[in-house]
């Protein structure tokens, strides 16, 4: 029945009832509250799954034993040197930063070590 028909029926009582129903609201309205569920419940699992992987983000940077092993250091990669001559607990990361005519300049910093030390 069309918002007109609804109309209709309240101005002219003397139809039918088969004519005018009882008028309900559209179905959008009520299915409006499980919908929002849902967008929420999504937004929580994709802010878990976001939480959970940044730890991971270092662990998929290369590790080596001297800065010499690094050959071939591309624009953006992270390189993880276990040299010694950062403090205890941290560990050098060696990244390419900058593109030049000569080549990628490297940065070099001190970064806490995630997790125990591999051999």
């Amino acid at each position: 029945m069309l918002e007109s028909d609804h109309q209709l029926c309240q101005t002219a009582p003397h139809l039918s009832e088969s004519r005018c129903p009882a008028y309900t609201d559209p179905p959008m309205t009520r299915l409006l509250p499980i919908a929002t569920i849902q967008c929420l419940g999504f937004c929580y699992a994709l802010l878990a799954a976001l939480t959970l992987a940044a730890p991971h983000a270092l662990a998929l940077a290369q590790q080596v034993g001297r800065e010499q092993d690094i050959v071939d250091l591309k624009l953006g990669q992270r390189m993880l040197v276990d040299d010694g001559t950062c403090p205890a607990g941290q560990i050098k990361q060696i990244a390419g930063a900058k593109m030049t005519p000569t080549g990628i300049i490297r940065t070099q910093k001190c970064i806490p070590r995630l997790g125990p030390k591999t051999k």
